[in-house]
């Protein structure tokens, strides 16, 4: 079986990353991953790329089969993720077109399986602090280079879906500091940190949310409209991130399930 180096999750909009590539179907112990799994190079590293909900954008949030999609990761050698989403703004000063490349999140979703530990085996994986600071340095030091605007660390709060937010919740989210919200970036990089593979995600402002003062509605085609406008954008700064990633470093996330089991 073909192995990468780097795993890139596609969110809305992004399905044609890599040029000529071998694409892999592949089955894993939770089901079939969402899309077959698109396998090329970018400068030197071999890339895996996975379109999050599907080829067609037919999986909404909720449906997407995240322990499959990183269990295929794993299945083919990967060690280190990059989880770009589609994201709105809870906070005025953060522009349309903006990256913040987090490093908190906040979990607001219900009944998702989020665990490859189910037992009989008790196992605890810390998530004080969730996405690996390695990679997010990488991403925030390469978009910087590039002029890409972004903010280095934040907090996403991820929602169920597929509906938005209300007013009253959007505003509840405010004020409680958050930054940015979205539907996928969990369980996904958790169970990135579960297997002890490195997860950066990037959270791409397309839209400010409905607490934000003076914001009216958002919809769907509004989110993709701004995201594939910034596609390549974030096809730059992976094509400039990428082949800065080196091995996995024996860090927070490659030490994971150290003390975790009881």
């Amino acid at each position: 079986m073909p192995e990468a180096d780097v795993g890139v999750f596609g969110g809305s909009g992004f399905y044609s990353f890599l040029p000529d590539v071998e694409e892999i179907p592949l089955k894993t112990p939770y089901g079939a991953p969402s899309a077959p799994v698109a396998i090329g190079e970018v400068g030197g590293k071999r890339v895996a790329f996975l379109a999050r909900h599907g080829r067609s954008h037919e999986l909404p949030p909720a449906q997407i089969n995240y322990r499959a999609n990183v269990w295929a990761m794993k299945e083919l050698g990967v060690r280190r993720i990059i989880g770009p989403n589609a994201s709105g703004a809870l906070k005025a000063d953060l522009a349309l077109g903006e990256f913040v490349v987090c490093d908190q999140f906040v979990d607001r979703t219900t009944g998702r399986a989020d665990t490859f530990y189910e037992g009989p085996e008790t196992t605890h994986v810390s998530a004080a602090d969730p996405y690996c600071p390695d990679l997010r340095r990488i991403l925030v030091d390469t978009a910087r280079e590039l002029g890409v605007p972004v903010r280095d660390g934040g907090t996403v709060v991820v929602i169920q879906g597929p509906r938005f937010s209300t007013r009253a919740e959007s505003r509840w989210f405010q004020n409680a500091g958050w930054d940015v919200i979205n539907m996928t970036a969990y369980p996904e990089g958790h169970l990135s940190r579960e297997l002890e593979l490195c997860y950066a995600n990037i959270s791409m402002v397309t839209d400010h949310d409905v607490g934000v003062p003076g914001t009216p509605p958002v919809s769907h085609h509004q989110v993709i409209e701004v995201f594939e406008r910034n596609n390549e954008r974030l096809r730059e700064l992976l094509f400039a991130a990428i082949p800065k990633i080196g091995a996995q470093p024996r860090d927070v996330c490659a030490t994971a399930l150290e003390g975790a089991r009881i």
